[in-house]
């Protein structure tokens, strides 16, 4: 389903909402009972598909969104992922909301309320989502549920950058350094290291489980630009000075990290990606009810691990779905 959220200049952003569903049926007993709102991180795209099946086997709708210029709604590689405000997401998020709301069938657990009958034109005001967001997209997916509360029932991120490497001490010192060059030419592509470390880790084509499409997900990622960075940071202040989210979170790690320049098998078993002590450190910052689950050999997007590692990640989500939803 392509979502079009409109600019101020009367252009729109296109994003892709890609949907999966239980199977229901007098045999299976699986009947319909939340919906799921998947957020991917930057420079990539949803294909996941044991993800989904995790969840539709539990009977939740699971829904993923292709952000504008990403994945599936694509448009420029070289200004992919480019954005100088996180709440530019807000609108397209907004929409799959009320694409959910309006596509629930009946018997479906909203905020614990019945929900929409099939032709209802909008979404009721109970209406929540379980949303779900990985790295970039668990930034993204902290703020929106911070922004709109009533529309988020919980909260599930899986290694979300919520502070950048090294922690505040270092984004306090990069802020005032990046932000001339993002306020004059924001569209500057800034000299930080471009490395397939991470993609080596999930794609079928080296080490990894995973068809991951090159066009749709690159090796090195796209080029990060000075106005986006800004956003990033800015982003991170904010999830910094305290969100106070009133819906559980869940966040996902991996047990350490491995940043290094040159490639070792380790990383295999590792974040090389994002710094997991600055992370659960800032974790605390969500809310009144935060859990954190460490998994010894995860990689940056613990759902793509080896075997063993995703089933333990599988395990602890579903412990812990089975403790806050029921």
């Amino acid at each position: 389903m392509t979502l079009q959220a409109p600019r101020p200049d009367g252009t729109a952003r296109r994003a892709t909402l890609v949907r999966h569903r239980p199977i229901v049926s007098a045999t299976t007993g699986v009947s319909p009972r939340r919906a799921v709102l998947f957020i991917h991180g930057w420079s990539d795209y949803f294909y996941n598909t044991g993800l989904s099946e995790f969840f539709t086997h539990r009977g939740y709708d699971f829904y993923a969104l292709d952000l504008h210029n990403h994945g599936r709604s694509l448009e420029t590689a070289e200004l992919g992922g480019y954005v100088d405000d996180l709440a530019d997401y807000d609108d397209e998020i907004v929409l799959a909301h009320q694409a959910i709301a309006k596509d629930v069938r009946p018997g479906s657990a909203w905020g614990g309320k019945q929900g929409p009958e099939i032709g209802d034109t909008g979404a009721p005001a109970e209406a929540t989502v379980i949303l779900m967001g990985h790295s970039t997209g668990g930034l993204i997916a902290a703020l929106w549920a911070h922004k709109y509360p009533e529309k988020v029932s919980h909260l599930i991120l899986n290694s979300p950058w919520l502070e950048i490497q090294g922690g505040a001490a270092i984004r306090r010192a990069a802020t005032p350094l990046v932000r001339p060059v993002a306020d004059r030419r924001p569209l500057t592509r800034m000299r930080v290291p471009e490395r397939t470390f991470y993609w080596r880790g999930i794609s079928d084509e080296a080490y990894g489980d995973w068809h991951v499409d090159r066009h749709m997900r690159p090796p090195q990622a796209f080029p990060v630009r000075a106005g986006w960075m800004q956003a990033i940071l800015s982003a991170q202040r904010q999830v910094a000075n305290g969100l106070d989210l009133p819906m559980p979170a869940l966040v996902l790690l991996s047990a350490r990290s491995m940043l290094g320049p040159v490639w070792n098998d380790a990383m295999l078993h590792a974040d090389v990606v994002l710094d997991v002590r600055a992370l659960s450190f800032r974790a605390l910052s969500l809310g009144s009810s935060v859990s954190i689950e460490r998994i010894d050999g995860a990689l940056h997007e613990v759902f793509l691990s080896s075997k063993p590692v995703r089933e333990e990640a599988y395990g602890r989500l579903d412990r812990w779905l089975r403790g806050y939803v029921g």
